[in-house]
């Protein structure tokens, strides 16, 4: 076989492995990958090591592979773009009334990308958090994502702070009760002193289509300054998040928000 055709080969095998986990709902194997795409473990660690190398596939913290940060990256520049326009209006209402930074979260592979920000009034409190990565399970924003099942699941949970929750058991617990009070809150659990509170944002396809969430909505501030105000920002977080939805779906009645 000549050098280009085993070039090829190496690269339509790459392509083949790299399809196979950045379509995949949830993280893979190794041996589930070797398996899957038909190709040799040797080949497999050896194509894996490179895409990783290059930022295109990532392992989580149970060591499955996801998609990997270039993909993430591009998806916040591109895919977002749209739905950071349509939602900034609703961001600055949220701002305005509250003063405290409100950002838009959208899952991207295993994380919460951060597509749009309006910073806090308050010099106490103000933060870019777009260049920020939070973990999953201390976020406001990843919780809400992570309850209706638009982020993968890990059960490895690290703990930032004695408020961290780091049992699985009762993390899903909670998941469970944000799907059904319809908001998420964490006050210590990333940074003793910070608060975060947010709420799904949803939108519907079709006229007959459940709606599905595909974003979320929070702010975030000092621990004492939100403090007894939880339940009353969160239901201004759900009133604006359904202000959104309605205009998501006068901007994209058919094809949706990717």
């Amino acid at each position: 076989m000549s050098a280009a055709a085993t070039g090829t080969q190496a690269v339509d095998r790459a392509a083949r492995l790299l399809s196979h986990v950045v379509e995949s709902t949830e993280p893979l194997g190794f041996a589930e990958i070797a398996e899957e795409c038909g190709l040799p473990k040797s080949t497999t660690s050896r194509l894996l090591t490179a895409l990783e190398r290059t930022e295109l596939v990532e392992r989580n913290e149970d060591g499955g592979y996801i998609a990997g940060p270039v993909f993430s990256r591009f998806a916040s520049r591109h895919d977002g773009i749209d739905l950071a326009k349509v939602a900034h209006p609703i961001l600055r209402a949220v701002g305005d009334i509250i003063g405290e930074t409100v950002n838009l979260g959208m899952a991207r592979g295993a994380n919460v990308t951060h597509v749009a920000q309006v910073d806090s009034t308050f010099l106490l409190g103000t933060r870019d958090w777009t260049e920020v990565e939070v973990p999953n399970h201390v976020s406001a924003l990843g919780k809400v994502l992570l309850a209706f099942d638009q982020l993968p699941w890990s059960s490895t949970l690290a703990g930032l702070t004695d408020q961290t929750i780091t049992n699985p058991t009762e993390l899903k617990a909670q998941l469970v009760d944000v799907r059904r009070q319809g908001w998420a809150a964490t006050t210590d659990e990333l940074e003793v002193g910070l608060t975060g509170i947010a709420v799904p944002v949803f939108h519907t396809t079709t006229g007959g289509a459940s709606p599905e969430v595909v974003a979320a909505l929070g702010i975030s501030g000092p621990t004492p300054r939100l403090s007894g105000r939880h339940e009353a920002i969160a239901q201004l977080l759900i009133d604006q998040a359904g202000h959104l939805t309605q205009l998501l779906g006068q901007q994209f009645p058919k094809e949706g928000v990717a």
